[in-house]
C-alpha cells in the first residue's frame, strides 16, 4: 500500500469513527431531552448504542406515545448502521491491502527452516540457483533459498510445493541467521554478481568457520580472492559449460551417459559418503556392502590417496570417503550401514 493511499484510508477510519461518535452525542442528548430528563444520561447512551449496534433489545425508554423519540430511534438506526459499514469496510480494505497474509506466510516460513538439519543455504535464485534446487530435490537433500527477487521464489514456491525460502540479502547476518545456518551443512554463493558471492563467502565463514562453501565465480581473477575469503571451491559456470560442450564433441558416449544418469527416474548420481568416526575397521569383504541401490567406486583415505574398485581385502577405516554410484535410497542404506558399524 503506497503513503498517499494509507494516508486517505486512515482519514476515512477518522470520519467513521467520528460519525460514529457523533450519533452517539446526539442521540444522547436527544433521548435526555425528548423524554424531559425522565431517564439517566447512561441510559440514554445504552438505548443509543443498540440501536446503532442493531443488538435487538427491548426498547428500555418508553416511546408508546413519544412520536419525536421515535422518528430519533430512525434516525440514528440510520446515521449509526451507515457509519458502521464504513467502518468494517475501510478495516476490510485496509487489512486486505497490507501485507498481513505476507507476513504470517514470511513468520510460517521461518518457523519451517528453523525445525531444518544438515541442510543447505543457497543464496542467489537465478538460472544457476534454480538449477542447483532441481539438483538438490532430485536427490532429497533439504535446502533454503535466498534470493532479493521475491518473484524469483514466488514463481518457483507455485510450482514446488514444500518449498523453502527467505526473501533478502544474503550476506546480510540476520538473514542467514534466519536460514539457520549453525545447523547447515554448506552454502552456495551463486548470486550473477562476484562481489555479492564474495560478501557472502567471508560473513558465512564468520558466522561459520567449518562450514563448507561453493562459490560461483564469473571473472577468473576473482577466484583467489574467494579462496581466500574462505571458499572450500570455486565454480566458474562459464569454464565449466565449456568443458560440457567439449566432452559432447571428443567423448559424445561419457557426455550421453552421464546426461541419461542425470535425466534417469531413479536419480543416479555420483555420490560420496564419509566413514564416521568411531567406525571399526573391517575389510570390504566382510561389510556385505552390496545393493541394488548402488554400485561402489572408489575410496578415497585419509591422506588424500585414491583407492578405485576396492576389493575385498581393503581395509576400510574412520575419516575414509566412499564413492558410489547410488541412488538417494542408496546413498541412506549406506550411511545407515557405516552408522551401524560403529563402535
Amino acid at each position: 500500500m503506497n503513503p498517499s493511499h494509507t494516508g486517505y484510508i486512515i482519514r476515512l477510519l477518522y470520519v467513521a469513527l467520528g460519525g460514529l461518535v457523533v450519533v452517539h452525542i446526539l442521540g444522547t442528548i436527544g433521548y435526555m431531552v425528548l423524554t424531559d430528563g425522565h431517564y439517566s444520561w447512561f441510559i440514554c447512551f445504552y438505548m443509543t448504542f443498540i440501536t446503532v449496534a442493531t443488538i435487538g433489545f427491548a426498547e428500555i425508554i418508553d416511546m408508546t406515545s413519544n412520536e419525536p423519540a421515535r422518528v430519533l430511534t430512525v434516525a440514528i438506526g440510520i446515521l449509526g448502521a451507515g457509519n458502521l459499514s464504513l467502518l468494517f469496510s475501510i478495516v476490510t480494505v485496509a487489512l486486505l491491502e497490507t501485507d498481513l497474509n505476507g507476513t504470517l506466510r514470511r513468520r510460517r516460513m521461518e518457523k519451517a527452516v528453523r525445525k531444518l538439519k544438515g541442510h543447505y543455504v543457497l543464496c542467489g535464485f537465478g538460472r544457476v540457483g534454480r538449477n542447483i534446487a532441481r539438483e538438490l530435490e532430485a536427490t532429497k537433500r533439504r535446502y533454503v533459498a535466498i534470493d532479493e527477487e521475491p518473484t524469483r521464489l514466488e514463481e518457483y514456491k507455485e510450482k514446488t510445493p514444500g518449498f523453502l525460502y527467505l526473501n533478502g540479502d544474503a550476506s546480510d547476518d540476520d538473514v542467514l541467521l534466519l536460514a539457520d545456518l549453525e545447523d547447515a551443512k554448506g552454502l552456495f554463493a551463486v548470486t550473477g554478481d562476484d562481489s555479492r558471492n564474495l560478501m557472502i563467502v567471508i560473513t558465512a565463514k564468520q558466522m561459520k568457520p567449518t562450514l563448507r562453501i561453493v562459490a560461483r565465480c564469473h571473472e577468473p581473477r576473482n577466484e583467489d580472492k574467494m579462496r581466500k575469503a574462505g571458499a572450500d571451491a570455486v565454480i566458474s559456470p562459464d569454464f565449466t559449460g565449456g568443458m560440457r560442450i567439449a566432452s559432447a564433441m571428443i567423448r559424445p558416449h561419457v557426455a550421453s551417459f552421464l546426461e541419461e544418469m542425470r535425466r534417469a527416474v531413479s536419480n543416479l548420481r555420483v555420490e560420496e559418503i564419509l566413514v564416521p568416526a568411531g567406525f571399526i575397521p573391517k575389510p570390504m569383504g566382510s561389510m556385505q556392502a552390496r545393493s541394488v541401490n548402488y554400485i561402489l567406486l572408489a575410496a578415497r583415505e585419509r591422506n588424500g590417496n585414491w583407492h578405485f574398485n576396492p576389493d575385498a581385502e581393503y581395509l576400510l577405516k574412520p575419516g575414509f570417503t566412499l564413492i558410489a554410484m547410488a541412488t538417494p535410497e542408496g546413498r541412506r542404506e549406506l550411511e545407515t550401514l557405516l552408522i551401524d558399524m560403529r563402535a
